[in-house]
């Protein structure tokens, strides 16, 4: 008997004008854990959501156990034994666990529905993988990880036989990433199939069997990851040697831009001083929750502070707020560019000219034509992948959403550059066109503060590293002296 749980073979999927499958193909075998790899627009969404019912492929063929698959339906997709676990779950925050879990397929006695057969019957499910979780407390106030915890039981309740896991590590600290992987584990030792999207190489080597690996839409090469290293994947993923991750040019270190002097927010951080001059990418690292990112948002004027200043170029910004932040020259990249970087239903254009209208306007009406020039001349510089720049910018992958966030924020020539977390979730290709954005950016005498919990990203691209725990700056460590067991014992507050 075949041990194969699913083929695709000669997979083709079109949108417009944009080949987003061509011939690509995927086998995932009973009991393994298959990686699924490839840069951002490579192909790999589209052919998980083939799987997940939401398209139909224009060629190719599905195969689940030697059955043909019924594609086009999410409800069939997940009848035929297949579920996917997101990077932001989405459960109801006021129903139990096990209501979560059995929504839609509630067990039933007598016509009625079995609660007390519901909690067990989760907690079952959540001691076979080792969760600790109470399947009659609220799904409201649950971390990001156990949420996933929560939709990853959900699929084992329905019994499925093939679980992708899209990108699932993104949110997660260190320790709640080794709890997911060891569930992965005990989901191949269960006998599914799983398939891991990652762009996270560590983990890849950690916990899969195989690689697939995906590049313009097509399957460029598959093999057994005991037999493969870093560079080989890298390699397939970008068609290219990437020499340099984190390409640093020389830069001038000029005057002070920004000064933070005493800044706090109750509850959030206290006593917070740092400087950043011209040339220079400072680093704000830390662990998860300790509050890099609400600095940078108090810097930008978005959160309020209750004690301290904050002064650009000698000038202390009083009644800080976004539009104030801007007129001064601060620009920031979030953290999230799905919900605060871009407004996904608009286009290319609107959304990289949309911080420089001011200057495209003649008198009341915006030149479009102008908005395009200025979307055009941008996603040049930034190697953009697209079809059309009037398409909306929902239709891009992850990474080059990214680039356009970068772009409309670049487009503004600002003083200071806040970016949070600028590469997290995009392809190591990507990470590098990033970088180098950044660096020349630096060159260009722009002050640069970065916020990345990427320790390599953080040594390879910061002059000064200033380390946050518990809402404090903790240390300040040079370039010269940077290690990364320097700023994890100052971020964890560990002896050294």
């Amino acid at each position: 008997m075949s041990t194969h749980l699913l083929v695709i073979e000669g997979a083709y999927k079109r949108f417009g004008g944009v080949q987003a499958l061509d011939g690509a193909s995927l086998t995932v075998d009973r009991g393994e854990i298959v990686g699924l790899l490839g840069e951002n627009g490579a192909g790999k969404s589209t052919l998980v959501k083939t799987l997940a019912g939401l398209h139909s492929l224009d060629e190719g063929t599905i195969d689940l156990e030697g059955q043909t698959f019924q594609q086009g339906s999410p409800r069939s997709a997940r009848d035929q034994g297949i579920a996917i676990i997101y990077q932001e779950p989405s459960l109801f925050p006021d129903l139990t666990l096990a209501e979560n879990v059995y929504v839609g397929q509630q067990p039933k006695s007598g016509g009625r529905v079995d609660w007390a057969a519901m909690a067990t019957r989760t907690a079952e499910l959540f001691a076979d993988l080792g969760i600790d979780l109470d399947p009659r407390r609220q799904a409201r106030g649950l971390s990001i990880a156990d949420q996933q915890m929560v939709e990853i039981v959900k699929a084992l309740s329905v019994e499925a036989r093939i679980i992708i896991m899209d990108e699932p590590s993104a949110a997660l600290s260190a320790a709640e990433v080794e709890r997911l992987l060891e569930v992965a584990r005990r989901l191949r030792d269960q006998g599914r199939g799983v398939i891991y999207i990652s762009h996270r190489l560590d983990e890849v080597f950690e916990v899969c069997d195989s690689v697939t690996i995906m590049r313009d839409g097509a399957t460029v090469a598959s093999a057994k990851v005991a037999d493969i290293d870093n560079a080989q994947i890298v390699r397939w993923m970008v068609g290219r040697e990437i020499t340099d991750m984190f390409p640093k040019v020389p830069a001038e270190i000029g005057e002070v831009v920004l000064e933070v002097a005493g800044l706090s927010s109750r509850g959030e951080f206290t006593d917070i001083s740092f400087t950043v001059r011209a040339g220079e990418i400072v680093a704000l690292a830390g662990l998860v929750g300790s509050g890099r990112s609400e600095v940078v948002r108090t810097i930008f004027g978005i959160d309020s502070f209750d004690g301290g200043s904050i002064v650009l170029e000698g000038k202390t910004l009083q009644s800080h707020t976004p539009a104030k932040a801007m007129a001064a020259g601060i620009a920031l990249v979030p953290e999230d560019r799905r919900l605060q970087g871009l407004f996904m239903p608009s286009s290319i254009a609107h959304n990289t000219a949309i911080t420089v209208l001011g200057r495209l306007r003649r008198g009341l009406l915006l030149r479009t034509s102008s908005e395009r020039k200025v979307a055009e001349d941008w996603a040049e510089r930034l190697q953009l992948k697209y079809a059309g720049i009037d398409d909306p910018v929902e239709r891009l992958s992850g990474g080059n959403q990214q680039k356009v966030v970068l772009s409309k924020w670049l487009a503004t020539d600002p003083k200071l550059l806040i970016v949070d977390e600028p590469t997290r979730g995009i392809d190591v290709g990507t990470k590098a066109e990033v970088h180098r954005l950044l660096s020349e950016q630096a060159a260009k005498g722009t002050a640069v503060l970065m916020v990345s919990s990427d320790l390599p990203e953080v040594l390879g691209m910061a002059d000064r590293i200033l380390v946050m725990r518990e809402g404090r700056l903790v240390a300040e460590i040079p370039r010269s002296e940077a290690t990364q067991e320097r700023v994890m014992t100052a971020a964890a507050g560990a002896a050294a």
